[in-house]
């Protein structure tokens, strides 16, 4: 595919990225009539979808801030992050304007667009919003952008909220030898090159597929959108759109793994060049397994929305040293310190702290006490736990908030998820901490069985038993439909945690 002719594709759905860019600079002129100013907030509401791209276009030469929301949040979420970052302007897919009318401020200049006409998206049921502006004629009622455009600013993401409310990471522009470096860091992670065929299979308003896509854009001739993941969907659009580059989460791997041998077999995946995966622990055996599969293509890198990613390995150094999520990339600064702040050494496990030159600095939007918070001499934790060996690699054993101490020992659930996700008829599974007046604290483990599979906790706790120490198993095991899960791959465990102590104390 020539330059001139790369494209996005969504279903059935394909458009130029020159399109994409021209609709861009236009929604950059509508945009400033609106009002939206140098450093101001742009709202998006979108299932993945090429305005995304559109969006950002005009973001970046306008110096504002994108806001990506989580389109799977309730309205009361939606509510929250709207009031919090005041947007300029907010775009939303008419399909997800159901509900979600209330929640947004009066007077705020909203903008609808229309739902995929190729049946992805999902119309309302009066099949047009009730209140806001139709974007695509309000867009192309403008000329091109032609002033100079201003810093950058990207997006200002907010953070999942597992402890509370989330906060938005709002960053100051990157200078010049930042941007450079920052290119160049992306390039290393997600493997980019032009040319390359990309697969966003993760939802574009967490960080890492929003990075890799918007990387993808200027670079690749082709770029596969995904609404929903779906593991044999998965391999069939690698082999029909000879992808070569994407990025995932572990519990794809999980349910890639347990299709059956002969759906595997079925589907010709030789094109993959490179995989990074990120967003939570990723457990040895699920890794290994995928190595074996798929070729040493897969590349771990380790972050946050914070920090962005700062570490990382590809397949062959992570089998010398399994279990590892990699070394300190170019230019980033990696410690680990106790509770007391003093920096430990090889093999002592502390809290993690990180900075990378790659990144200008951020605070958190309105709440600059918070950023404070989690600053050790300009670098910043995550709120991980882990050590580094003898050969700079980074081991994660688990948050420091899920850290349990179980009779005055540590124990760290991640370990025990890691071996627990592999026992037959377990789909997912999270392990907390609750009170116990012996111990301290004690173990519950949060199990979701695969469907029509009935499960026991007799059983699982003899499948433990074989792989971990007795004083790991869980006390309790408690059974859901569902876990509560974000896309980027991490459990929500404080919801689990504060229904199992609602539920307790009901008797």
């Amino acid at each position: 595919m020539s330059k001139g002719n790369r494209s996005i594709v969504i279903g059935a759905r394909s458009v130029a990225c020159d399109a994409l860019l021209a609709q861009g600079k236009r929604a950059a002129s509508a945009l400033a009539a609106a009002d939206v100013d140098e450093g101001d907030a742009i709202a998006l509401l979108i299932r993945n979808d090429p305005i995304y791209f559109e969006v950002m276009q005009a973001a970046s030469l306008l110096g504002a801030y994108v806001v990506p929301l989580n389109w799977h949040s309730s309205a009361d979420e939606i509510r929250y992050i709207l009031s919090d970052c005041t947007p300029s302007a907010l775009i939303v897919d008419a399909g997800l304007l159901q509900g979600v009318e209330a929640p947004v401020p009066a007077g705020l200049p909203t903008y609808f667009v229309a739902p995929d006409p190729a049946g992805v998206g999902v119309a309302t049921s009066s099949g047009a919003p009730s209140f806001g502006q139709a974007w695509a004629p309000y867009r192309d009622s403008f000329a091109e952008w032609s002033e100079p455009a201003r810093a950058p600013r990207g997006t200002m993401i907010y953070t999942s909220g597992t402890t509370g409310r989330p906060k938005g990471v709002r960053r100051a522009p990157m200078n010049a030898e930042q941007v450079r470096k920052n290119a160049a860091l992306l390039r290393q992670i997600y493997g980019i090159e032009e040319g390359m065929r990309a697969f966003v299979c993760g939802p574009l308003y967490h960080a890492s597929p929003g990075a890799f896509a918007r990387q993808a854009f200027q670079h690749a001739d082709l770029v596969v959108l995904q609404h929903n993941f779906d593991p044999e969907e998965l391999l069939k659009t690698i082999e029909a759109h000879r992808v070569t580059h994407l990025t995932m989460v572990p519990t794809m791997f999980v349910r890639l793994l347990r299709l059956s041998d002969e759906v595997r077999s079925r589907y010709d995946v030789s094109s993959i060049r490179w995989a990074t995966h990120t967003g939570a622990a990723c457990p040895p055996d699920v890794k290994r397994r995928m190595i074996d599969w798929w070729g040493p293509v897969i590349h771990e890198t380790y972050g946050a929305t914070e920090t962005g990613p700062a570490v990382g390995c590809n397949s062959h150094e992570w089998l010398a040293h399994p279990g590892t999520v990699g070394r300190a990339m170019p230019g980033t600064t990696l410690r680990i310190y106790d509770d007391e702040g003093r920096e430990l050494g090889t093999g002592q496990t502390g809290e993690i702290y990180l900075r990378t030159e790659a990144y200008a600095d951020f605070t958190y939007h309105g709440r600059p006490e918070q950023r404070d918070e989690i600053d050790r001499g300009g670098l910043v934790t995550c709120g991980d736990v882990g050590y580094v060996d003898a050969d700079g690699y980074l081991y994660i054993c688990d948050r420091k908030r899920d850290m349990v101490i179980s009779g005055g020992v540590n124990i760290y659930p991640a370990e025990i998820e890691n071996v627990l996700v592999n026992c037959p008829g377990v789909r997912d599974c999270a392990v907390f901490g609750a009170p116990d007046e012996e111990f301290g604290e004690s173990l519950v483990a949060a199990i979701e069985a695969e469907g029509g599979i009935r499960l026991g906790a007799e059983a699982i706790a003899t499948f433990l038993e074989r792989h971990i120490a007795r004083f790991k198993i869980p006390k309790r095991f408690v059974f859901h439909d569902a876990l509560p899960r974000e896309a980027s791959g991490k459990i929500f465990k404080r919801k689990l945690r504060d229904a199992y102590l609602q539920a307790t104390a009901r008797g």
